[in-house]
């Protein structure tokens, strides 16, 4: 049965366009060309055809700072909200000329003196110049970070939502958790579910692993297939309405008795990272939380929203983290990890809102919780 494609709700993709214009205004922006699937609807409220991979980059949305004016790539009406009229919309084609010859037709573009991308091919930095013959091209990437790092109540609303889809997809996987279930077939369970929520599109399909017990962020096993005695990892993400949402946990199969210690590792980590998700606080605190943990080989904190959004909190990137700040609005994916030899390892994820004058974990308490 063939489902209608909705836009995003207009006062959630408003509110968007509002953040996205006040940055072209800081940034001295008079128009963004946008590429990337995520600013694309960030923007336009549109959702995007979902395909595997990466695409490469197209003027695919065109925003105009002086009259807020949306044009976008499309052939058919389906899913553009009713802010963006028709005679805004520029169809497909093979031959890029053709494309530059539409955007050509654009009012207001052949006078725009800055002129940002959220990336660039060598093929179009040779063919916008024919577009905005008066324009310097720069970086359009900042001023939509910019716009992104911050959500507003109906994106956290939205957020809200997806990680209530994956969670119940994680509880699903729980409830198959046995001995000789395989990684897979938990996999299969979790996407089932979120899929009978509402949303077909994971935002991750490594869904479950047996930890390991000889190396720290290693699968425990090659087969696949759980065993008493092990720590399995989950990790439920799903990409709805355009929302990552995201949820880790770890469950001992068999007794949890000769895993309570390291819980109890893994809840004085929590605890030091949920103290650092404070306002006006450096990123870096973050970092500093795994003081005596063995730092992960990803981001510890992470932007969610639609997609990776700064601020991205790595060990790999210590000065980016010292000079970030939390503000409030902010929601992060917050990773806490703790391994033993001989036992395997516990990690968690949990989604965390930066308030006024604290935070607000937006996922539910761990299941692991009183065992």
């Amino acid at each position: 049965m063939a489902t209608e494609v909705l836009p995003d709700d207009r006062a959630l993709r408003l509110g968007r366009r509002e953040r996205a214009l006040a940055q072209m205004a800081a940034y001295d922006l008079d128009v963004l060309v946008l590429g990337r699937q995520a600013n694309v609807r960030y923007v336009s409220g549109t959702p995007q055809l979902w395909v595997a991979g990466t695409r490469p980059f197209g003027p695919t949305c065109i925003l105009i700072r002086d009259t807020g004016a949306v044009h976008l790539l499309s052939t058919w009406d389906e899913g553009v909200p009713d802010d963006i009229p028709h005679e805004n919309l520029y169809g497909i084609s093979w031959n890029p000329m053709n494309t530059i010859a539409k955007l050509q037709r654009i009012d207001g573009l052949a006078a725009a003196k800055r002129v940002g991308t959220d990336a660039l091919s060598p093929g179009f930095a040779q063919l916008l110049p024919l577009v905005f013959p008066n324009a310097e091209l720069v970086d359009g990437e900042q001023a939509m970070r910019a716009a992104r790092r911050i959500k507003t109540d109906d994106e956290v609303a939205a957020l809200r939502e997806a990680i209530r889809i994956a969670e119940a997809g994680l509880a699903a996987a729980v409830a198959e958790l046995r001995p000789g279930v395989t990684e897979q077939t938990l996999a299969g369970v979790l996407l089932e579910a979120v899929a009978a929520g509402g949303v077909s599109t994971p935002s991750t399909q490594d869904v479950a692993w047996v930890t390991s017990r000889e190396h720290p962020w290693r699968r425990g096993n090659t087969d696949g297939v759980v065993h008493s005695g092990d720590l399995v990892a989950l990790s439920a993400g799903v990409l709805g309405g355009g929302y990552a949402g995201e949820v880790g946990r770890t469950w001992p199969v068999g007794s949890p008795a000769a895993t309570a210690g390291l819980y109890r590792r893994w809840d004085a980590l929590w605890a030091k990272l949920s103290a650092a998700c404070q306002p006006g606080v450096p990123a870096s605190d973050l970092l500093d939380a795994y003081q005596g943990e063995a730092l992960p080989p990803m981001p510890v904190a992470r932007g969610l929203g639609m997609g990776f959004d700064p601020p991205v909190v790595s060990a790999d990137l210590p000065q980016t983290a010292a000079g970030e700040r939390l503000e409030p609005g902010m929601v992060l994916a917050v990773t806490g990890y703790v391994w033993e030899h001989g036992v395997g390892a516990v990690f968690g994820r949990e989604a965390v809102l930066i308030t006024d004058d604290g935070h607000e974990v937006l996922t539910t308490s761990p299941f692991w919780e009183g065992n």
